[in-house]
C-alpha cells in the first residue's frame, strides 16, 4: 500500500541533484567577465596571444602543436566564445534587472513629486488668497473716515435732540390788542 500525501493542492518536491550554487555570486562572477571581456586591455593581450600562437606554429617547425589551419586555436575561440556569450547574457539580464528597478524608483520619486508640487500649489493659491483678503492701511483709513463721518453725524443728531426748544414768550392778552 502505498502512502499519499495529506495535501494534494501541492506539488511534490522533485528530486535534487546536490547541486546547489548561489544565483547572485554566479551573477556576480559573470558580470565580473563580461565586464572584463568588454574591455580594450582584453581585446590588445587576446590579439597578442593569437600572434604568438600563429607565429610560433609558422615559424618555428619543432614547437608546432598546431599546424596551419590551427584547429586547436579555432577550438579555443569557440570554446571561449561558447561561455562568454551566456556569460554576457546573464550579466545583460541581471543589468536590466537593475535598470528596471531604478526606473521603478525614479517613477516612485516623480509620482512623489508631483502630489508636493500639486500640494505647494494649492497652498500658494489659498495664501495668495488670504492676502487678497486682508485689510490694507487704504482701507482701514477710508473706512475710519467714515465711521468718523456718521460719528459726527449721530453727535449732530443726539445734539439738536437733546437740546430743549427755545421757550416763547407768552403773550398776554393785552398785546394782542394793540
Amino acid at each position: 500500500m502505498s502512502r499519499r500525501p495529506s495535501d494534494l493542492t501541492r506539488p511534490r518536491g522533485g528530486t535534487r541533484f546536490g547541486v546547489h550554487y548561489d544565483p547572485d555570486a554566479f551573477g556576480r562572477f559573470s558580470e565580473a567577465i563580461a565586464q572584463f571581456l568588454g574591455t580594450a586591455r582584453y581585446l590588445v593581450a587576446q590579439t597578442i596571444v593569437v600572434i604568438v600562437w600563429i607565429i610560433v606554429n609558422v615559424v618555428a617547425v619543432r614547437l608546432r602543436w598546431d599546424p596551419y589551419p590551427f584547429i586547436l586555436l579555432n577550438l579555443f575561440f569557440s570554446t571561449q566564445a561558447s561561455y562568454a556569450a551566456p556569460l554576457i547574457l546573464l550579466a545583460q539580464n541581471r543589468q536590466a534587472e537593475r535598470d528596471r528597478a531604478q526606473v521603478e524608483g525614479d517613477r516612485e520619486v516623480t509620482a512623489r513629486t508631483l502630489a508636493d508640487t500639486e500640494f505647494l500649489a494649492r497652498e500658494i493659491t489659498s495664501v495668495r488668497l488670504a492676502v487678497a483678503q486682508l485689510v490694507t492701511e487704504r482701507d482701514l483709513t477710508r473706512e475710519l473716515g467714515r465711521l468718523t463721518t456718521e460719528l459726527e453725524a449721530l453727535r449732530a443728531e443726539v445734539a439738536q435732540v437733546a437740546q430743549p426748544e427755545q421757550p416763547t414768550e407768552p403773550t398776554t392778552s393785552s398785546e394782542h390788542q394793540e
